[in-house]
């Protein structure tokens, strides 16, 4: 047996699996998700002077001073929360390292992580590779067609918590159902949290890519939850850069201290002239 028990108990990506054969035919590719547009010219031009000022050595393993200022300012303007960017937000190589690092700097083997499914099919793995227990929590249709909506059952979200519980993963916007959880529904996750002493982990990626009315809140802002969440986000959609890697977490010091160390040696630090 020349590979892991861990690495049997997965598959490769499905989506960047769909994605290649998706170029090798000529097909529309409804697998990946990407903007398929241009990113904005004031982006590449930063980049292309970064470079040409020869930003090109390490940057500190967990990002930029000036760029972590910015996004502490970008959280204070959209989730009316002061974050401080020296001890609570950690840059990464996109928000998948975010999510895995975070996952292993905070979970143990056996502890179990709750996952809401259909899922982005990065989090059963990433829960696998800290040596967790999954426990599936299924998001049901309601309705059809465009009138979709898609609910848990608070009495199954309930069943999975228990005394080995550790971790929730929320992804709202939800990657593939499109599910903006509600403010009801942000609360019942947000009270077995604080129930059963267990941490969030929010992947929050689509965050400003919403429809119909509906409005995205930030679990982290529930009453006594930013102190046991890690709020998972990056450049990758809302700018049309999913190439460039640039993901970030934000979490409260205890948290972001282990956070900082497990990224530093999955993979030091992101492109620095990015």
């Amino acid at each position: 047996m020349l590979t892991s028990i861990k690495a049997q108990s997965f598959q490769e990506s499905i989506i960047r699996e769909m994605t290649r054969h998706a170029l090798t035919h000529g097909a529309v590719n409804l697998a990946q998700g990407f903007p398929d547009f241009p990113c904005a010219q004031e982006l590449k031009d930063a980049a292309c002077r970064a470079i040409q000022a020869d930003v090109n050595q390490y940057a500190i393993t967990w990002g930029a001073q000036a760029f972590r200022h910015a996004l502490a300012a970008k959280t204070r303007r959209f989730l009316g929360r002061e974050v401080d960017p020296e001890t609570e937000i950690t840059v990464t190589c996109g928000s998948t390292e975010a999510m895995i690092a975070s996952l292993l700097a905070l979970v143990d083997p056996g502890d179990e992580v709750v996952v809401f499914e259909p899922f982005y099919e990065n989090y059963g793995p990433d829960a696998v590779l800290c040596g967790a227990v999954p426990q599936y929590v299924p998001l049901r249709p309601l309705g059809r067609g465009q009138s979709t909506e898609w609910a848990f059952d608070p009495e199954e979200l309930r069943a999975a918590f228990g005394p080995r519980t550790r971790a929730i993963i929320l992804n709202t916007p939800n990657n593939p159902t499109g599910k903006v959880f509600s403010a009801e529904e942000l609360e019942a996750v947000a009270g077995l949290c604080r129930e059963f002493d267990a941490v969030a982990l929010t992947d929050e990626i689509y965050e400003h890519i919403t429809f119909d009315g509906a409005g995205h809140t930030a679990l982290a802002t529930l009453p006594g939850m930013w102190e046991r969440t890690v709020t998972v986000n990056g450049m990758s959609k809302t700018y049309s850069v999913t190439g460039w890697r640039i993901g970030y977490a934000i979490a409260p010091p205890a948290l972001t201290a282990g956070i900082r160390k497990v990224h530093d040696f999955l993979t030091v630090g992101a492109a620095a002239p990015l």
